[in-house]
């Protein structure tokens, strides 16, 4: 059963991944069409938002396999800083 659900959260990380990536892509494709510094902005939040989820998944499968130890701490702090410059970008380009 543990098997399972370490699988299907695996799964669900991978797609969360996929979807960022997208994003990513989206928000590039049309700063490379229009040039503005509020889609590059918003570009610059996407990548970091997509570095952040890439962290958390490694983050997450240290924890699940036990492997981390007593610097798990580092990893999930270290994973919360592409997320705080993200989500700063991604403000930033909406309010420009």
């Amino acid at each position: 059963m543990v098997d399972f659900v370490q699988m299907a959260l695996m799964f669900l990380r991978l797609v969360l991944f996929g979807l960022s990536l997208g994003l990513t892509v989206i928000s590039f494709q049309a700063y490379s069409q229009k040039g503005s510094e509020r889609l590059q902005s918003a570009f610059i939040g996407f990548a970091f938002v997509s570095m952040g989820v890439a962290v958390t998944n490694l983050t997450t499968q240290l924890s699940v396999g036990g492997q981390a130890g007593g610097s798990l701490v580092y990893f999930q702090m270290a994973e919360t800083v592409p997320f705080i410059i993200g989500f700063a970008m991604i403000y930033v380009s909406l309010y420009r």
